[in-house]
Formats: structure tokens, sequence, C-alpha cells
């Protein structure tokens, strides 16, 4: 999923370079010609696919099955599938030939390295961090769609907080863990080659104001080890090769998609060639995956109540007796705002909303503080950013959740309050 590469070969050295599998390289042989060529051949080791391309609507054909007459039309494919064990441990060979003489005028030779470079997340709504042969650059509506899903994770793991989990730089319980979706940075070939390479994760500044990531850098049982590598005022991030063959990230939402924001947002991961201290290093390949930030969800009137909520004011006592009567019968807990909380204001359903936003991993209650603000503008806050007592099916006003996807004891978020809203 990146653009072609241009590699020039030469005459008077050999020439080496790094290649990604599965990605097609363009091999550039007429900057360094011998007089009087008129033919050349090309072969590679085995593992090296060589294509000849005359143009775009003649297709390719395999470099190996004879001898080319030369011609600046013509395009060199190379094609690696498999990482490389050792550093240049492929090559390909030109051969460049003249009717006149029996013998090659002249030899060029591109010693190869090829290295596997993945960015995956659960591209299939499945739990599993899998690119199955899709675009990642894409996300795609429908039963056979795909695109990686991102909650915006606006509940409070940690009591002992005092903002909402995506509102700083730090993993406060492992718990909050679980309301963030898992990127995978998957990486095979020579670890010599990370010498004088490098890879960066990075995103726009935009997405980054809209989502951020987590890099684990030590135990997994350990908050601190879960470091703030990019959002809000991060944009990129060199990532050290910790765990080997495999880095994984946490990603968590900021904003909810709204009129100004589609809720897509895309992670890119670059291989760098930074071997050459006389220039800045040069982007080899650059994988990326797309998310898409779940959107808040209300709950319909008609579905069965779980919890029913009510603001006891002067002289509705008997209104607030009915409600009770009714809410037993249906069997539901009751929840009364007291006056000297609601400060006599009654319209508890124009402060808040019950909602919900759901991911494959995970389905997090969340409640809508409009805008509103009257004498209740602080009952959502206090009342509803808290735990919900073991046992509760998953939230106030919610449906049950599907099996699995919420545990019991689940946090409620909260919607609309303040800049993390």
């Amino acid at each position: 999923m990146s653009l072609q590469r241009i590699v020039r070969v030469s005459l008077e050295h050999p020439t080496s370079a790094v290649c990604v599998a599965g990605v097609e390289t363009l091999v550039d042989i007429y900057g360094s010609v011998p007089e009087g060529t008129e033919m050349f051949e090309v072969y590679g080791t085995p593992g090296v696919d060589i294509y000849i391309s005359p143009n775009m609507e003649r297709g390719r054909e395999r470099a190996d099955t004879r001898r080319w007459r030369f011609d600046a039309t013509l395009e060199i494919i190379v094609v690696m599938n498999s990482p490389s064990n050792d550093l240049n441990d492929s090559h390909v060979q030109i051969s460049y030939h003249s009717s006149h003489e029996p013998l090659p005028l002249a030899y060029a030779v591109l010693y190869l390295t090829c290295v596997d470079i993945s960015l995956d997340c659960d591209l299939n709504c499945e739990g599993r961090q899998d690119r199955n042969f899709v675009d990642k650059r894409q996300w795609v509506w429908g039963p056979s769609g795909y695109g990686g899903i991102l909650l915006v994770n606006c509940d409070r793991d940690d009591p002992s907080c005092d903002v909402q989990d995506n509102c700083d730089q730090h993993v406060h319980c492992l718990q909050d863990l679980e309301d963030m979706s898992v990127m995978v940075l998957r990486t095979q070939g020579p670890a010599a080659l990370f010498d004088d390479h490098k890879l960066v994760l990075h995103t726009s500044s935009y997405d980054a104001k809209r989502a951020q990531v987590f890099h684990i850098c030590g135990p997994e049982d350990v908050c601190e080890a879960y470091r703030h590598v990019l959002g809000q005022d991060k944009v990129s991030y060199e990532v050290p090769r910790l765990h080997g063959d495999e880095e994984r990230f946490f990603v968590e939402g900021l904003s909810f998609p709204d009129a100004g924001f589609t809720g897509l947002i895309s992670f890119h991961v670059t291989l760098l060639d930074d071997s050459n201290e006389d220039f800045s290093a040069s982007p080899i390949f650059t994988d990326t995956v797309v998310f898409r930030v779940a959107p808040w969800i209300m709950t319909p009137s008609t579905l069965p109540p779980l919890e029913v909520y009510v603001c006891r004011v002067r002289n509705n006592t008997c209104f607030v007796d009915a409600v009770a009567e009714l809410a037993r019968k249906a069997g539901c807990k009751l929840t009364i705002c007291p006056q000297a909380e609601n400060r006599n204001d009654r319209w508890i359903q124009d402060e808040m909303e019950l909602g919900y936003v759901q991911a494959p991993h995970k389905t997090l209650p969340v409640v809508f503080d409009s805008p509103r603000n009257g004498e209740l503008q602080d009952f959502p806050y206090k009342r509803i950013l808290v735990k919900w007592p073991q046992g509760h099916p998953g939230g106030a006003g919610l449906p049950p959740c599907p099996e699995g996807a919420a545990p019991r004891g689940a946090l409620c978020g909260l919607v609309g309050r303040g800049p993390c809203g």
C-alpha cells in the first residue's frame, strides 16, 4: 500500500536497496548504459520475481523468459514476497549486450534486502488484527465492509481521578485499556537493517486532536508502561524495537463525529532510510490503517426500562409516588434526585439523555449532558459518571449488551460536558 519506489543501478559499483514484501520496486537501468547497447538480460536469485512491462496496455512478462531489446519505455519491476534472513542476501543482475559482441558489454548488480512491515487493527470487526488483503486506507460500510472502530474513552475507570480518561495523557488503571482499540505494528527482516533505518508512526495534526495512542513499553500489568506517543500535541513517534517483531499500541478517541468531523482517523507507519549522514532520512514505504470513531447512539423510549430517573420538587409527591409504583411493577431501579440537588428543576430529560457507544471489543454506556445547564447541570457529572454496581446489566436505560461485549460493573461515560465531551 505504497507508491512504487525507483532504484537506479550503476555500472561502476553494485547498488543496495531495501524493498518491502509484496511491494513493487522499479529498477532504472537507463542512467548508466555502455555505448553500443542494443539488448539486455535480467536475472534474479531465488525469491526475487522480475517482470518487464512494455506499457500499461500490454501488461507484463517475466524478465527471465528472453533477451530484451533495449528500449527506454520498458519498465523493470522487482517483487519479493518473503523477508530476508541477512542484509543483501538477494540480488538482481542486469547484463548489457550488443549484436556485434559475443560477451556482455557490462554488468550492473542490485543487492536486495527484503523486510515485511504491516500496521494492522481489527479490520473485520471480529477482534482480530488481520489485514486480510483489503485496502486498509479505506473504511467501508456494510455487511462486507471493513475498517477499525474507536471508542471515545469518556468514562472514568479510576474513581480517584478528577477528569475523564481521555482528558489527559496517562493510563491510570489497567481497566482503562478495555475501552481502547488495539493497533499492531509487525516487522520481519534482518535486525541489522534498523541500524540505519527507522520506523516512524505518525498522523496528521487534525487527527491528533481527535484520537491518541499509547505504546506499551514495559510489563503489561504496570500502568506506567503505557507511554503516550501520539495525539493532542504529538503527531509523530520513532518506534523503538522493544519486543522484536511485534509492537502493540492502544488507541482511544477524543471527539465524537459531528458536522465538522466525519469520524475517520488515519495512522501511518513509514520506513525511513537514515543511512546517509549528509541528507535527511528518505521514505521507503508507508502503511496506513483507518479507524472510524463510533457515534453516540441514543436509546429509544420503546426499550424495556432498566432504571428510571425522576426529580422530587415542590408539590409533585403524588407524581413521584406513582412513578415509584410503576418502577416497582416493572422491576426496574428508581433513582430520585432530591430537591436539594435539583433546586426545584424537574426537567431531567431536558438535562440529559441516555445512550451508548459500541465497538467489537466493548459497549460503553454514555450519557449525553445537554447544553441546557439549568439547575440540574451538575447532576449528570456527579451522579452518572460513576461505576455501576456489580450485577447492573450494562448501564442505565441500555439494552442488554452483546455477550462478552461489556463487563459487569462497566463505567458510564459522559458526552457534551467541557472540552473532552
